[in-house]
C-alpha cells in the first residue's frame, strides 16, 4: 500500500519512520524542522497508523517495509538516509534488509538485538501498561482522533509474546551503507545493544545519551539532532 506522507523541505531525501501509536507529522518534530532547512524530509504514517489506513497487521514488519518501498516508488524516490526509532526502527531495519541498495545511511534508536533474559517480565509488564492506556478514555480519545484505522489492533498485535523480531534485529548483515545506532543509557538491553553491533559492524558509529532512555529523539531532541546532523555531515562528505 501506499502510505500517507507529508513532505517538507528540498535536497537529498530524509525520511522518519515514527514510533508506534505516533504518526510522520506528531514524532520527530525537533529533527524535521532542522532538516527542512537542508534537505527533504518524507514522514509516512506507517500502516494501520494516522492516515495510512489498514486493518492487516498479521505480517507487519514484512508488510510495512513492502508499503515504504511502494511508497517511495511512488514519490520516485531512489536513494535515501532513513532514520526509524522503536516501531519505525524495526521498520527501517527490515527495509533496510529487503532493498540495502538505496540506502544512503540508516539510524536507529529504540532497538533490542536479542531476546533478555527477562523478556517475559518485560512483556508482561508492556501488557499490563498497554491495559491502562485502553483504560484512559481521554487518551483514547486523543489516539481516535489521530488514527483513522483502529489503533487498538496495534497494541493487541503486541500481546503476543513472539511479536518482536528479533529475527531481524540478531544483526545488521547485508546493510553496507553507514549506519548510526543512538541509545539512551537508561535502556540496560538497548545499550548493550549498541556494544554487540559496534563489535561485529565496522561501518556503525554508537552514540549512548546520558539522562535518556528508549525515545532518545524525544527526550534529548537537542543532542540527538546535533548528533544525526553530524552524522549526515560525515556520510555526505564521503560521497
Amino acid at each position: 500500500m501506499i502510505l500517507h506522507t507529508e513532505v517538507y523541505g528540498e535536497g537529498e531525501t530524509i525520511v522518519f519512520l515514527h514510533t508506534g501509536l505516533q504518526t510522520g507529522t506528531t514524532d520527530f518534530e525537533k529533527q524535521r524542522e532542522v532538516l527542512q532547512e537542508s534537505m527533504k524530509v518524507i514522514v509516512p504514517d506507517l500502516r494501520g497508523h494516522g492516515k495510512s489506513v489498514s486493518d492487516d497487521f498479521s505480517n507487519y514488519f514484512e508488510d510495512a517495509a513492502d508499503d515504504l518501498k511502494e511508497t517511495l516508488d511512488h514519490l520516485q524516490v531512489d536513494q535515501l538516509h532513513l532514520v526509524g526509532c522503536s516501531l519505525g526502527g524495526l521498520v527501517g531495519l527490515r527495509f533496510a534488509k529487503k532493498y540495502p541498495e538505496r540506502l544512503q545511511s540508516l539510524t536507529l534508536s529504540g532497538i533490542t538485538s536479542d531476546k533478555p533474559d527477562n523478556w517475559a517480565d518485560m512483556h508482561a509488564q508492556d501488557v499490563q501498561f498497554q491495559r491502562e492506556v485502553l483504560e484512559n478514555s481521554e487518551f483514547t480519545k486523543q489516539l481516535d482522533l489521530q488514527h483513522e484505522s483502529d489503533w487498538r489492533q496495534f497494541i493487541y498485535m503486541a500481546r503476543d509474546e513472539n511479536w518482536y523480531p528479533f529475527e531481524y534485529t540478531s544483526d545488521l548483515d547485508n546493510i553496507s551503507a553507514p549506519i548510526l545506532f543512538m541509545v539512551g543509557e537508561g535502556n540496560p538491553a538497548e545499550v548493550e545493544t549498541a556494544a554487540k553491533y559496534r563489535n561485529i559492524h565496522s561501518h556503525i558509529h554508537v552514540c549512548v545519551i546520558p539522562f535518556a532512555s528508549h525515545l532518545v529523539h524525544v527526550e534529548k531532541p537537542d543532542l540527538y539532532t546535533d548528533v544525526l546532523l553530524e552524522f549526515l555531515s560525515e556520510v555526505q562528505s564521503k560521497s
